[in-house]
């Protein structure tokens, strides 16, 4: 198939396949999947696209959109696109501040919103935010604001593009976008700043494309879960990659119905965060220690045959010996099939996954149990992927091998260098911030240390930023022991202190259901759950199981002290970021009281 560039591809799609369908989305007062086809896609597309430019945007002008996952927002998307126009997504769990913030810096013409939560703060966020001259909505529910005279629902935005008579002029703009122009301005998440507009032009996403389709098997009939936000790069540029590949996208309005969803739509493909793969293995294992000796047994035996099968023959490119092949046929039957099944996972080819560090144990148990992750590395600034499992053979102690055209080197301080066409154009209005983000010779600096195997595998082992030195000249990589910690059933979140301190210590969201059901069982008594977390057994079960995990590190990179916290870190009081990163900084002064009291 050919690439097509994003201003024409669903009409080019709807030339060649009108009548498959393009995407589903689930009907929450039916509770069904509605169907769109490639050919009333390319309909509504046509449509918004005119009517984006009864509003008068020039080529290359921003709009936002901040909303979840719906159809509406890929329609806005390319109807954008055709106009040649720069679509600035935000997350749809942004505040107020943030909205405002990335309006002003973009200068965005308008802003597509989803439901009540995103229209009530881009409401408030337009009125400093003087560029932004109409704010358009997606679902027809929300309550609009009675003093508010400018917003339109995305249906009056339709009818708009419906009676304008300025097809012409969106096809004369179809016809002279280039792979040039600005496709995106995607912020950064802002851990340790300001955010920043990364500059993402149609030539980065469409060659993401190209070597995507070079590196990945795709099968017949394949159909993947739009899960992770729009406005992550991962999803954006795999969402893209589907609809090129006419790939079914299953769109995920609501994070928390993502197990709904696999299970109603069993797709074959879906991008996730490591973190959801460490939910899935945690589920795993408590259904294990929930069932009878027997059951376990007959578990382990199916998890030990699935890692020799698939490990040892399967993701080798191997046949394996006939004996054990009847065995696993007989294992997956009796378990590993119905633990897929419950997963949504049964008709599963493949999974990428990347954004942060995934254990090595994970990676390889979910192999065994017949769930193939491919996992990866890449960041906003390289369009999402730089490395990924190859087809055959992968190390799953690496992030896997660079794909097709993308270069990469060791810098100073061990720092991961990339060049290739996936590397941004620079950050919006930042000259010096995209400056300092590359070397003289043009290699962009990601800001990891890591190393290359020599078979080519990468290996990340920290982030240079986030590394500690503690008091006694000793650096820590707090990523690598959260990684290792967070495998853990029990613990939810988890943040390692240590910079300039005498050890290592630890702040820990415990899963409070599974504390609580713990305490139950062993006949702890408890009036509320902060009661609970200080209880001697509950710290004494804690850890072990930490000391348990952490044996392979050096004593002075274990975790010494702990506390654990009765409520999780969140995005409201600022100490994770829309992707769920840590803001460290805000962490370390929202808890400075339990952090010093791990170290009197």
């Amino acid at each position: 198939m050919i690439i097509t560039h994003f201003s024409k591809l669903v009409h080019a799609q709807a030339q060649q396949v009108g009548d498959q369908i393009a995407f589903r989305h689930r009907d929450y007062a039916t509770e069904s999947w509605i169907p769109t086809t490639w050919k009333s896609f390319s309909e509504k597309v046509m449509k918004a696209a005119k009517a984006l430019v009864s509003f008068g945007v020039k080529e290359q002008d921003r709009i936002a959109t901040f909303t979840q996952n719906m159809p509406q927002g890929l329609i806005t998307d390319f109807a954008a696109y055709a106009n040649r126009l720069i679509v600035v997504p935000l997350y749809a769990t942004s505040s107020t501040n943030q909205v405002e913030y990335i309006l002003n810096d973009s200068q965005a013409k308008l802003i597509f919103v989803g439901e009540q939560y995103q229209y009530d703060h881009a409401y408030e966020a337009v009125k400093n935010a003087s560029s932004v001259k109409k704010i358009v909505v997606f679902d027809k529910d929300v309550q609009i604001h009675p003093e508010d005279k400018e917003t339109i629902t995305f249906e009056q935005f339709l009818e708009l593009g419906q009676t304008q008579d300025n097809e012409n002029l969106v096809r004369q703009r179809m016809d002279q976008a280039t792979e040039e122009d600005l496709a995106n301005l995607i912020y950064t998440s802002g851990t340790t700043g300001e955010p920043k507009g990364v500059m993402i032009a149609h030539s980065n996403l469409m060659n993401a494309v190209r070597i995507h389709k070079e590196r990945l098997i795709l099968g017949e009939n394949e159909s993947s879960v739009c899960f992770l936000p729009m406005a992550h790069i991962f999803e954006r540029a795999w969402t893209y990659f589907c609809l090129s590949m006419n790939i079914r996208v299953e769109i995920n309005l609501r994070p928390v119905d993502v197990q709904k969803s696999l299970r109603e739509t069993q797709p074959t493909l879906m991008c996730a965060v490591p973190r959801f793969w460490e939910k899935v293995y945690a589920a795993i294992l408590d259904k294990r220690g929930r069932s009878s000796a027997i059951i376990q047994k007959l578990m382990d035996r199916a998890f030990a045959v699935g890692r020799k099968r698939n490990i040892n023959y399967k993701d080798k490119g191997k046949k394996a010996p006939f004996l054990l092949e009847m065995e696993y046929k007989l294992m997956d039957k009796l378990v590993l099939s119905k633990i897929r099944y419950v997963a949504g996972l049964t008709n599963g080819n493949f999974f990428p996954c990347a954004g942060a560090a995934l254990s090595q144990n994970i990676l390889e148990f979910l192999h065994a149990v017949g769930i193939n992750v491919i996992f990866g590395y890449g960041l906003t600034e390289t369009t999402a992927t730089v490395c990924c499992f190859p087809n055959v053979d992968p190390d799953f102690a690496t992030m896997g091998t660079t794909l097709p055209g993308i270069q990469v080197k060791i810098g100073e301080n061990n720092e991961i260098l990339v060049k290739g066409a996936g590397v941004m154009k620079g950050y919006f209005n930042k000259p010096k911030e995209t400056a300092e983000a590359f070397t003289e010779d043009g290699w962009f600096k990601t800001g990891d240390a890591g190393r290359i195997t020599p078979q080519g595998g990468i290996i990340l082992t920290e982030r240079i930023k986030d590394l500690y030195k503690t008091a006694n000249g000793k650096y820590i990589a707090p990523q690598a022991l959260e990684t290792c910690l967070a495998v853990d059933m029990f613990i939810e979140q988890i943040a390692v202190i240590g910079d300039k301190r005498k050890f290592v210590s630890a702040l820990i969201v415990p899963d409070y259901n599974l504390v609580k059901e713990y305490a139950q069982k062993n006949g702890i008594q408890f009036d509320s759950i902060e009661q609970l977390l200080k209880n001697e057994q509950i710290i004494a079960m804690f850890n072990d199981r930490i000391q348990a995990l952490q044996k392979d590190f050096a004593s002075y990179e274990q975790v010494k002290h702990f506390v654990l916290l009765s409520k999780p870190f969140s995005m409201e009081r600022n100490e994770l970021t829309n992707t769920l990163k840590l803001k460290r900084q805000v962490i370390n002064a929202n808890y400075s009281e339990e952090i010093e009291s791990m170290y009197k």
